[in-house]
């Protein structure tokens, strides 16, 4: 599928499942399976006529899940996200889980920390009205009338502690417009971050692989011990070399 047909694609699938509401509230993650640094969750706010609006799917015509796409097409296409956010076209935002959240919760939990919080901040700015999760609703099911302004939708499977009802979508990120925009935006946002952590943690490389565990990630652990951002659940499985002393951490 081309672009140009893939964001006809997304748009309809949105403005299938919005039910007679006004927007459609994506949600997705990024930094899930990273071994260091926060998780990242974004939420996009798309209103429905805009899935009708030529002129506004050409804009984002090579939108698609963020994994699917180079860093420097998910740069542009969020700078383009951000010039539509100034001009109310859309809205978005970006929120995290830190390191301590994802020990203590688990990155399950912490996935669904941050996404709640991104969620709502839209749910507060736009005056959403979501409407309490009492149950999930899954993908082809109708979902429950109520008086909310937007349907949500979250890329993978339900979230039972995620606060709004909320429908769950396999490859959503993939399938749906809002769920793509909120996975670049997620995305991006992690990787900048990220990328800005490198300059307090040289020694990692965090600005090339953003925390994953890649070859050359591995090699520094085992080299210099994990820092303040790694995740140490993570690096159990890993068998990371432990911190030689309180000094040490201090320094990356």
């Amino acid at each position: 599928m081309t672009a140009n047909k893939k964001i006809f694609s997304l748009a309809e699938f949105d403005a299938e499942y919005a039910g007679g509401r006004s927007y459609v509230l994506g949600i997705d993650e990024a930094g899930r399976g990273a071994l260091a640094g926060p998780v990242c969750a974004a939420a996009a706010l798309v209103g429905v006529p805009l899935y009708k609006n030529r002129k506004f799917l050409e804009l984002l015509a090579e939108l698609n899940d963020s994994k699917q796409i180079s860093e420097h097409m998910r740069e542009s296409i969020f700078s383009r996200l951000e010039d539509l956010k100034a001009a109310g076209a859309i809205d978005f935002e970006a929120a995290f889980a830190s390191e301590g959240e994802i020990e203590r919760l688990n990155i399950l939990g912490a996935t669904q920390l941050a996404m709640s919080r991104a969620a709502s901040f839209l749910n507060q700015r736009h005056s959403l009205g979501l409407r309490p999760a009492g149950g999930v609703a899954p993908l082809f099911g109708e979902p429950s009338a109520d008086s909310s302004k937007a349907v949500v939708l979250i890329d993978g499977k339900p979230m039972k502690k995620f606060p709004y009802a909320h429908l769950a979508v396999v490859k959503g990120d993939a399938s749906s417009l809002a769920v793509a925009a909120a996975s670049v935006v997620a995305k991006v946002s992690r990787d900048r971050l990220m990328s800005k952590l490198a300059a307090d943690y040289p020694r990692y490389g965090f600005e090339i692989h953003k925390g994953y565990g890649t070859p050359a990630h591995l090699q520094a652990l085992m080299l210099y011990g994990a820092s303040k951002i790694h995740r140490a659940g993570f690096l159990k499985k890993i068998r990371a070399k432990p911190l030689a002393s309180p000094e040490q951490t201090e320094l990356w």
